[in-house]
């Protein structure tokens, strides 16, 4: 059976939501089985509380938090949306709470992929990098989480609609025009 069995013959099926219902379904028979949808989201949580928090013990303990949290409501849990945005929408009010008790404003971070390259590969990718980030500080908060969702978290825009309370064509149009802005500007630095 594929996805397409599933529903009508003609409306697409994303199969990771099965999976999740799946998932779902599975936990709330067995609590144990809670781990499983752990072990699906824990890095995209991780990668997303990162990039708001700059530190990885306070990003550990944010998304041990945002986890334990997410099972003690889990039976409150309506599977009538997706489970990524109800986690992520849980991720992003720690990371909230976080922030009201330092007082502080949070920093994107440097995240690179550090495979073997020759120096120069490296040298001219590190200052690419390095202008990327500059340029995504600059940015309203508001585009900075849009891109957080989008790239670290792996969030696909319908979910991200759902996180951040906006139609899914808004955020879409916003994600697009901040990555065509970025890039435009990245030309303009690189003439």
């Amino acid at each position: 059976m594929n996805d397409r069995d599933l529903t009508d013959p003609g409306e697409f099926v994303d199969p990771t939501v099965h999976d999740d219902v799946f998932l779902i379904h599975s936990a709330q028979r067995d609590p144990s089985s809670f781990s499983l949808l752990y072990r699906k989201y824990v890095e995209r949580v991780f990668r997303y509380i990162y990039s708001r928090v700059g530190q990885v013990p306070e990003a550990e303990d944010l998304t041990a938090q945002t986890f334990l949290s997410a099972l003690e409501n889990f039976p409150r849990f309506r599977n009538n949306g997706s489970f990524a945005a109800w986690l992520f929408a849980i991720a992003r009010s720690k990371v909230m709470d976080y922030f009201r008790r330092q007082r502080s404003t949070p920093l994107m971070e440097n995240l690179t992929d550090s495979n073997e390259r020759d120096l120069l590969s490296e040298v001219i990718h590190s200052e690419r990098v390095a202008t990327l980030s500059k340029l995504i500080a600059n940015l309203p908060e508001e585009e900075r989480e849009l891109l957080r969702l989008r790239f670290l978290g792996e969030m696909t825009y319908a979910e991200m609609a759902q996180v951040l309370h906006r139609s899914e064509s808004a955020v879409k149009k916003a994600t697009q025009r901040t990555l065509a802005r970025l890039q435009a500007q990245m030309e303009v630095y690189y003439e």
